[in-house]
């Protein structure tokens, strides 16, 4: 029997927990063939440990047309228990409510095809102003927070993590940026001051936020393992203190580390942990760079650890042979595909 607890943190209280029991009951294998077998062992690949576990990354960026309903699809061919985001879930960078609302509907909307709950975590385009965070507090509640599923903890946080004087200067020098970059002269927004700000490549952590995950972490001293899900690798940033905290209190359990952001996927070690840069789930793609290519994320937890495998789009088919919801005709990787 398998528990599910979930922790949301606001800005100012820490909530608590609920339950929900699920049964995964195991299939008997039956046979009547005396060896020799045609089989080496019986050793079944199936525990009371092990479940699965998508990721999706970037759309936003230059979200290509019909690539998430792709990936949704795939996904509910793969069948995972349930789905995790890091961020850059509409376009966003705007004071505009009533367009802020119109994409976080349209999300929604192509989300809820998913048979697995999907979990958002936030990035730069969902959270870049004052306005942006009340909206998805009023839709979506905390923008962080934890939860425990088995015996295993999930850490999702925000890296928009800014005071609000800090985010303002950040959205303004963001949004002047952009407008050089649809300019005719795109070239010069990288003499400007938000190509300058450490923020726009790692962002930050809070200390309140610090704080919160210090806690779920001391909180979960036994679990089996432990995920953080972020959008910008904030672990990157040497001057950052407070993820230095996080990183301090995860000390020496077992952990991996899940961010967006570059659209370009890497792998790192630090700290012997594996940091997995994922690339692109229909955001926008270089196509000089073979590391941007659309994909999807499939975790397989059991008592040895995660196996963690990195699923092409393009690679995912149905049982017709073709890649679902029209994805045939779609360029999944730039680099590969003609201009």
């Amino acid at each position: 029997m398998r528990k599910f607890l979930i922790s949301l943190a606001s800005l100012s209280f820490f909530a608590g927990c609920t339950a929900i029991d699920t049964n995964a009951p195991h299939n008997e294998f039956a046979h009547e063939i005396s060896p020799p077998q045609p089989w080496p062992h019986e050793n079944f690949d199936a525990s009371d440990e092990k479940f699965s576990f998508a990721i999706i990354s970037d759309l936003n960026g230059g979200e290509r047309e019909g690539v998430f309903e792709v990936a949704v699809a795939q996904l509910n061919l793969l069948r995972p228990e349930f789905i995790i985001s890091v961020g850059d879930l509409i376009d966003g960078g705007t004071e505009d409510v009533s367009q802020l609302e119109e994409e976080w509907d349209w999300f929604d909307e192509r989300a809820a095809k998913a048979q697995a709950p999907l979990f958002y975590v936030g990035g730069n385009h969902d959270l870049t102003n004052q306005t942006m965070r009340d909206v998805w507090q009023s839709r979506y509640g905390p923008r962080y927070y934890h939860f425990v599923y088995g015996d295993i903890l999930f850490l999702m946080m925000d890296t928009e993590d800014y005071s609000d004087a800090r985010m303002q200067e950040i959205y303004l020098a963001r949004a002047a940026a952009i407008e050089v970059l649809d300019g005719d002269k795109p070239e010069k927004a990288r003499e400007m001051e938000y190509f300058k700000m450490p923020e726009r490549v790692t962002g930050e952590v809070g200390d309140e936020q610090a704080a919160y995950i210090e806690k779920a972490i001391a909180e979960n001293p036994d679990v089996r393992w432990t995920f953080v899900f972020m959008h910008k690798p904030v672990w990157m940033r040497e001057d950052e203190n407070a993820f230095a905290r996080v990183e301090t209190a995860l000390g020496d359990r077992p952990y991996t580390l899940f961010n967006g952001h570059f659209h370009a996927y890497a792998h790192h070690l630090r700290n012997d942990r594996d940091h997995i840069i994922l690339g692109t789930t229909g955001g926008g793609q270089d196509a000089k760079n073979d590391a941007s290519f659309d994909h999807v994320t499939l975790v397989t937890m059991d008592q040895d650890g995660p196996s963690i495998a990195t699923l092409r789009m393009d690679g995912i088919l149905d049982k017709s042979g073709e890649i679902p919801a029209g994805g045939n005709e779609m360029c999944l990787q730039a680099s590969r595909c003609e201009n």
